[in-house]
């Protein structure tokens, strides 16, 4: 039957244009699909995903951790190399030291800082990462002689020192309690000099073959800014476990601002971390307005709330102020405080809400920090926890470069370092995935843990996962020996609505249901107000054939819209390279290719309806519906019984535009078009156009299903196809 169904459709398809299908909708109406609203952006809402018990809250919280890897282009986990890591120019003070820092996270990429260490004490100790956010110099910072007098006339600080530069504070008191901290620095930062901590983004840095950050190539492997400071904290631990005075079972992390956004990301990635105290950063509100916290993928479904949630059931600090935070205390701890308490983990979660102050990390709140710790860590300090004074450090002092440790410099620094550093990433990842590929049965179950766990990730939805579909006609319309029936097709659990049209012969026969998918919609199956050979043989044949305007095609279109583009939203006035980041749409939004793919799994779900137990097939003949129903068939399960697909030559590593309709972040580094074919296994897929299939042989071979893959030469199926 499969067989016969195949050699049909490569004897009789055709190209069509310039025919329009009749409307589901008035001139003028749009659909009713959420999707059509204002996208998404860090400025949205972003509410706790609740769960209803611990079972549901585990593999909810592995999606999380899943979803923050694979966004920052951890998934699978890079190659660690040798840190080299150098300490020098130790500093003694009465009850604590002071040393420079820095170490290979990358070879060749340097991370910096400075290592607090305790004086006088007897160790193993905890080790505190100490990432900061965007105060200015950071370890170098000087808020200014104003600023110190107006922070301890408002009660925030009590020293001058502290005023001065809270971030060092932080750190020596730390140290003072008995913990090593590891003040690090953010990419561009203080002694972080090989690249700016935001990208220009030229034409230079986008192309096949050399590409920085930001880019089209980088970001189709998830090559990211905010992937890079991640792994810079990973590595960071590694750093802090290879010290022989840190207690590995003691390791925690604390920061505000954009150093709350890399608490929360390394304590809900690394489970090392044994307790986190990202500050004034998770909210319901804003997300975080950097592009070192932003990256796609990675809020889609999720905000910080759930973000932060990950860290449970271990400890997890956090602070308010009067900024985005403002309402933690009523959206979002509440949430939090319900997640702790069932996991019987209520003394675990402390939050405070000082809103009257602004944006901080003043000792107010580093004081309920040093607390935390005292607690979770077991330090013995009678509480409140409070600073003493301390002598602040100068730039000169702390920075690690000198004429013993010279600075990176020529191709160590710039467009060349970012390039080299990205082509390290693109082979590393290459190598990571490429193992994975199954050479036997049994290793099947680890390449669908990785590639497959990530294109269902970026795809985000399986049609198993549907709710409710409904089909609702407008009319029907007899069309020659044909009956042709316009209508919306509603998916109600998430709002989605799309105009479809259903194609049966007039006799009623059926034999089963074949979803048919063009490059311009339910408009693709008529010419000139008749039904296109290859389909009306199918009709003849007994099948019902159903197609629809995927998102962005036909009735979704407006007068002014551009289907050939993907909607975007920059941050600020977009005036600069770095405003008009991907990350910022994609970081929230599913691309048009994930979002079509939704639709054709919706009109999947329906034809299982219709098909009355009979054989649902899956069609795409052109560049745009081929790698669409092979992402779509990849996550359809037993639902589609046979799928053919002409990808007519395109893979995603072709494409250069960020908003090109079928642009979806990662799709490269998950072995591209190939690799959603891969995932159809072990199911019948044939499929023209296809450059090198040999990664998809090797995948069906290995799940024992290689007759189920058919590859049809080109050449061929255009002899086919002037056969008709």
């Amino acid at each position: 039957m499969r067989h016969n169904f195949i050699l049909l459709l490569l004897a009789t398809a055709a190209s069509s244009f310039g025919a329009e299908s009749p409307h589901v909708f008035p001139a003028g109406q749009l659909p009713a699909d959420s999707r059509l609203a204002d996208l998404r952006t860090l400025n949205s809402y972003f509410p706790f995903q609740s769960v209803k018990d611990v079972w549901q809250w585990e593999k909810r919280q592995t999606e999380i951790k899943r979803r923050i890897l694979i966004s920052q282009g951890l998934w699978p986990e890079p190659t660690k190399t040798n840190l080299r890591a150098v300490i020098h120019g130790r500093i003694d003070y009465s009850d604590y030291i002071v040393e420079r820092v820095y170490f290979e996270s990358i070879p060749g990429h340097y991370v910096t800082g400075s290592l607090y260490r305790p004086k006088g004490k007897q160790g193993p100790f905890p080790g505190i990462l100490c990432p900061h956010g965007h105060w200015r110099n950071a370890r170098f910072y000087d808020s200014g002689d104003t600023a110190v007098k107006q922070l301890i006339a408002s009660g925030a600080e009590r020293f001058v020192s502290a005023a001065h530069n809270h971030l060092q504070a932080r750190c020596v008191q730390l140290a003072r309690m008995g913990c090593v901290a590891f003040f690090y620095d953010m990419t561009g930062y203080c002694d972080s000099i090989q690249i700016r901590h935001r990208g220009k983004n030229s034409d230079q840095l986008d192309t096949s073959e050399n590409w920085g950050f930001f880019s089209v190539q980088a970001e189709l492997r998830l090559q990211n800014m905010m992937g890079l400071q991640t792994w810079n904290s990973v590595r960071s631990v590694d750093f802090l476990l290879e010290l022989p005075d840190v207690d590995p079972e003691r390791i925690g992390v604390t920061g505000a601002s954009g150093g709350g956004t890399q608490s929360m990301i390394i304590a809900a990635i690394d489970d090392r971390i044994a307790a986190a105290m990202p500050c004034v950063m998770v909210s319901t509100s804003m997300q975080g307005g950097c592009t070192c916290e932003n990256a796609p993928l990675m809020r889609i479904d999720q905000g910080n709330i759930d973000i932060a949630a990950a860290t449970a059931p271990r400890p997890l600090g956090l602070t308010a102020a009067d900024d985005w935070t403002i309402e933690l205390e009523t959206k979002g701890y509440p949430d939090l405080l319900s997640l702790y308490e069932m996991l019987d983990r209520r003394d675990a979660v402390t939050a405070v809400f000082h809103t009257h102050f602004p944006h901080n990390y003043n000792h107010v709140n580093r004081t309920v920090m040093y607390g935390f710790f005292n607690r979770h860590f077991g330090l013995g300090f009678e509480e409140p926890v409070l600073e003493s004074d301390f002598e602040l450090m100068s730039k000169e002092q702390l920075t690690v470069w000198n004429e013993a440790h010279p600075a990176p410099s020529g191709n160590s620094i710039g467009d060349a370092h970012e390039i080299a550093i990205l082509n390290m990433a693109t082979q590393d990842g290459q190598q990571q995935v490429s193992s994975c590929i199954p050479r036997v049965p049994s290793d099947m179950n680890g390449f669908r843990d990785v590639v497959g766990r990530a294109w269902e990730t970026i795809l985000g939805r399986r049609v198993d996962q549907l709710g409710d579909v409904r089909f609702t006609e407008t009319r029907r319309t007899a069309l020659g020996r044909y009956m042709m029936t316009p209508g919306r097709l509603d998916l109600t659990d998430t709002a989605e609505q799309i105009p479809a049209l259903v194609l049966q012969a007039a006799d009623g026969i059926q034999k089963g249901v074949v979803v048919w998918i063009t490059a311009r919609g339910k408009s693709g199956l008529l010419q000139d107000n008749k039904v296109i050979p290859a389909v009306a043989k199918l009709l003849d044949d007994g099948y019902t054939v159903i197609s629809a305007d995927l998102f962005g095609q036909g009735e979704f279109l407006q007068n002014g819209d551009r289907p050939d583009e993907q909607q975007m939203w920059h941050q600020m006035d977009a005036s600069k390279p770095w405003h008009r980041y991907s990350g910022y749409t994609y970081g929230y939004n599913h691309p048009m290719f994930v979002k079509r793919t939704h639709d054709i799994l919706t009109l999947v779900s329906y034809a299982t309806k219709i098909a009355d137990a009979q054989s649902v097939h899956l069609v795409g003949l052109d560049r745009t519906a081929g790698p669409l129903v092979l992402s779509a068939r990849s996550q359809a399960g037993d639902s589609v019984s046979a799928t053919v697909a002409d990808l007519e030559g395109f893979q995603f590593d072709q494409i250069t535009r960020h908003n090109d309709p079928m642009f979806v972040p990662g799709s490269v580094k998950y072995l591209d078009v190939v690799g959603l074919l891969s995932l159809c296994a072990p199911w019948h897929v044939s499929v023209a156009g296809l450059a090198d299939p040999s990664v998809a042989e090797q995948v069906f071979a290995a799940a024992e299903a290689s007759e189920k893959l058919q590859i049809v030469d080109r050449a061929e199926l255009n002899l086919l196809l002037r056969k008709l």
